[in-house]
C-alpha cells in the first residue's frame, strides 16, 4: 500500500515508480552539479579537459546521465520496476566509487556519496533498498581499498601523489571508518523507512475510519426519520397481508402473492434495521465469547430461513472446539449473520455457503464465510463495504458496511478474496484466543 501523508506527490507518498522517477530527477540534478563543478570540491578541477581525471569524471558523469535516460523511459513504461531500482542504486555507487579513486582515493571525502545513495535506497525501496545500496558500496570501496593496498592501481598521473600515498595502516583505518558510516547510515535509512512505512498505513486507515464516520453521521439523520415512516406503514402491511392469507378460501396463486409480498415486507423491514443498525451503533460491551457457539446458532437460523430453506446449503464446516474471544456477543452476531446472509444472496440455486471458525499462525481466531457464487472483481474489492454499493441488482449495500462498522469497533480484520466465476471468501481475524476457564 502506498504511504500517504497528506501531501500528494511527495517522495513519501508517491508509489514505488513515481518515488523512483523523484529520485531520478534528484539524481539528475546532482550529476549537473558535479558536472558542472567537476572536481572543484574535491580536487579535480585546475585540470584541462584533457588530463586523465577529467576524461574519467566525464566519461563517469555522461554514463550515469544515459543510464538515467534508459531507466526513466522503462519506468514511464511501467516495467521491472523493482529491478529498475536496484540496478540504478548499484550504478550509483559505482558512479560514486570511480570518484572516490579520482578525488584522493581511499581517503576521499566523496565517501559521503555512498551514504546519500543509501538513503536514497531506503526512500524508494525500504529496508531492502537501503542494504542493497549499503552491500554494494562497502563491496566497490573493499575491491579500491585492497587494490590501493596492493598497488594493483595508481590515481591519475595529473594528480597529486601525496594523495594516494597511504600505508596500510592508513587504508584500513579510513576503509572501517567509511564502512561503518555507511552500515549506520543504511541502519537509520532502513529503519525510518519502516517506521514511516507503519505509521503511513496507521495513517491511511484512521483517515479512511473518520470519513466513512462523516458519511455516516450524514446517512444517520436521514435513516432515523425514514425509520419511523417506514416501519409504520410496513407493520400495517405485514399484519393486513397476514390476515388476508390466514383465509382458506384464497386460491393458490392469491397465496403465492400474499407470500411475495410478506417476503418483501420483511426484507424492507431487514433494510431498515441494518440502516439503523449501520447509522446508530451502540458501544459495544465486551465479554468473553464462544465464536464456535454463535457461528452455529447463526448458521442454525440461516438454514432454516430465506433462500437457505430451499435452494442454497448453509452449513458449519469448522471443528467443534470451543474458540473464546473477547467482543461484544450481539454484534458479532449481526456481523456474522450479515455475511452468511450476504453469501447465500450472491450464491445460485444448488450452491452451497461454508461458514468456519479456525486459528492462524499467530493462534489468533479467524472466521471465514465461503460462496460458490460469481466471485469479485479484485478492483472492486476496496469498495465492497462502503455504504450503498453492492454488485448486486437487488442488493442495498448496507449489510457489509454494518459488518465494516462492527469490525472496526472491535481491531478486527477483514480480508476478502476471490476471483471472478470463483465465488468468494471473506476472513475476519477475531483477535487471540483467550483460554476457556
Amino acid at each position: 500500500m502506498p504511504i500517504r501523508l497528506g501531501l500528494p506527490d511527495t517522495l513519501a507518498g508517491a508509489s514505488l515508480p513515481r518515488r523512483l522517477l523523484w529520485l531520478n530527477l534528484l539524481r539528475l540534478i546532482v550529476l549537473t552539479a558535479l558536472l558542472a563543478l567537476t572536481g572543484f570540491p574535491f580536487g579535480v578541477a585546475h585540470l584541462g579537459l584533457g588530463t586523465e581525471s577529467s576524461r574519467l569524471a566525464l566519461s563517469a558523469l555522461a554514463t550515469s546521465f544515459a543510464v538515467a535516460g534508459v531507466l526513466a523511459v522503462l519506468l514511464r513504461k511501467g516495467r521491472f520496476i523493482e529491478g529498475i531500482a536496484t540496478t540504478q542504486l548499484v550504478f550509483d555507487q559505482l558512479t560514486w566509487t570511480v570518484f572516490v579513486h579520482l578525488t584522493g582515493g581511499v581517503g576521499s571525502a566523496a565517501t559521503l556519496f555512498y551514504g546519500l545513495t543509501c538513503l536514497a535506497g531506503a526512500i524508494a525501496t525500504g529496508v531492502m533498498g537501503a542494504w542493497i545500496a549499503a552491500g554494494t558500496a562497502c563491496l566497490f570501496y573493499a575491491v579500491l581499498a585492497v587494490s590501493a593496498a596492493m598497488n594493483w592501481v595508481s590515481g591519475p598521473a595529473d594528480q597529486n601523489p601525496a594523495f594516494y600515498s597511504s600505508n596500510t595502516d592508513e587504508i584500513l583505518y579510513h576503509f572501517g571508518v567509511n564502512v561503518l558510516g555507511i552500515v549506520v547510515v543504511a541502519l537509520l535509512g532502513g529503519y525510518l523507512a519502516e517506521r514511516l512505512r507503519l505509521t503511513g498505513g496507521k495513517l491511511v486507515e484512521a483517515e479512511e475510519r473518520a470519513r466513512r464516520a462523516e458519511r455516516l453521521a450524514v446517512l444517520g439523520g436521514l435513516a432515523s426519520g425514514l425509520a419511523h415512516e417506514i416501519r409504520n406503514p410496513l407493520g400495517s402491511i405485514a399484519g393486513s397481508i397476514r390476515l388476508i392469507a390466514s383465509n382458506h378460501h384464497l386460491s393458490g396463486d392469491d397465496k403465492q402473492l400474499c407470500d411475495i409480498i410478506q417476503r418483501e415486507t420483511s426484507r424492507l423491514n431487514d433494510l431498515v434495521s441494518d440502516m439503523l443498525d449501520l447509522t446508530r451503533p451502540r458501544a459495544a460491551e465486551l465479554v468473553q465469547v464462544d465464536v464456535v457457539a454463535i457461528v452455529n446458532e447463526v448458521v442454525s437460523l440461516t438454514a432454516a430461513s430465506g433462500r437457505a430453506v430451499s435452494d442454497v446449503t448453509v452449513r458449519y464446516v469448522g471443528g467443534a472446539e470451543t474458540q473464546i474471544v473477547t467482543a461484544d456477543a450481539a454484534q458479532l452476531r449481526q456481523l456474522i449473520w450479515n455475511l452468511v446472509r450476504n453469501a447465500v444472496q450472491a450464491s445460485a440455486p444448488g450452491d452451497e455457503v461454508r461458514v468456519g471458525v479456525c486459528k492462524d499462525s499467530t493462534h489468533c481466531c479467524v472466521l471465514y464465510i465461503e460462496d460458490d457464487g460469481p466471485g469479485i472483481d479484485a478492483e472492486l474489492v476496496s469498495r465492497l463495504f462502503d455504504p450503498f454499493f453492492t454488485t448486486r441488482s437487488h442488493g442495498s449495500g448496507i449489510g457489509l458496511a454494518v459488518v465494516q462498522r462492527i469490525a472496526d469497533e472491535h481491531g478486527f480484520k477483514i480480508a476478502v478474496t476471490g476471483k471472478r466465476g470463483q465465488g468468494a471468501r471473506f476472513e475476519i481475524t477475531l483477535g487471540a484466543n483467550v483460554p476457556s476457564a
